[in-house]
C-alpha cells in the first residue's frame, strides 16, 4: 500500500508493507493441505453417492427427504463439484459456499437427532456435531475465499 504524503515543499511517498495471512512459515502449505483433507474427504463421500445410490436413496427416504433419488444425485454432485473445487482451489467461493449450503441444508435433516428412537440418538448427535464441526470450516474456506489462495489453479 502506498500513501502519497504531501508537504508545502514537496510530496513524499511513504510505502506501507502489509503481511498477508499466507507470509508465515508453512502456512500456505499447511492451508493446502488443509483443503485437501476437507475437500478430498467430501469430494469422496459425494462420489459414494453415485457408487451407492440405492442405499443412499432408501436412506434419504427414510428420513422423508422428497424425492430421494434426485436428492442424492444433486448431492452428490454438489459434495464432487465443491470438494474437488476446494482441493484445487479453483472458483473457492462457489466451491465453499456449495460445501457451506449442502451441510447446512442436510444436517438437520438426515442426523435429527432429536426425532430418532433412544437407541439411535448418540449416534446421530455424532454425525451431527461432526457436520456441524464441517459447517464452521467451511464457512472458514468461504470467507478466506475473498483473497488469492497459494498453490490454486
Amino acid at each position: 500500500m502506498v500513501v502519497d504524503i504531501v508537504t508545502l515543499s514537496s510530496t513524499v511517498s511513504v510505502v506501507f508493507f502489509q503481511n498477508t495471512v499466507f507470509d508465515a512459515p508453512l502456512t500456505a502449505e499447511l492451508f493446502l493441505f488443509g483443503r485437501l483433507l476437507f475437500g478430498g474427504v467430501l469430494a469422496f463421500n459425494g462420489v459414494n453417492h453415485f457408487l451407492d445410490i440405492e442405499a443412499m436413496t432408501e436412506y434419504a427416504e427414510s428420513k422423508g427427504v422428497p424425492r430421494p433419488r434426485f436428492a442424492v444425485v444433486f448431492t452428490g454432485g454438489m459434495l464432487v463439484v465443491g470438494g474437488i473445487g476446494l482441493v484445487l482451489g479453483a472458483f473457492p467461493t462457489f466451491a465453499a459456499g456449495t460445501l457451506a449450503v449442502f451441510l447446512l441444508v442436510v444436517t438437520p435433516i438426515m442426523h435429527d437427532f432429536w426425532a430418532v428412537p433412544s437407541q439411535q440418538q448418540e449416534q446421530e448427535m455424532i454425525h451431527f456435531l461432526k457436520n456441524v464441526t464441517m459447517i464452521g470450516a467451511a464457512l472458514l474456506f468461504l470467507a478466506m475465499s475473498a483473497i488469492a489462495w497459494p498453490y490454486a489453479i
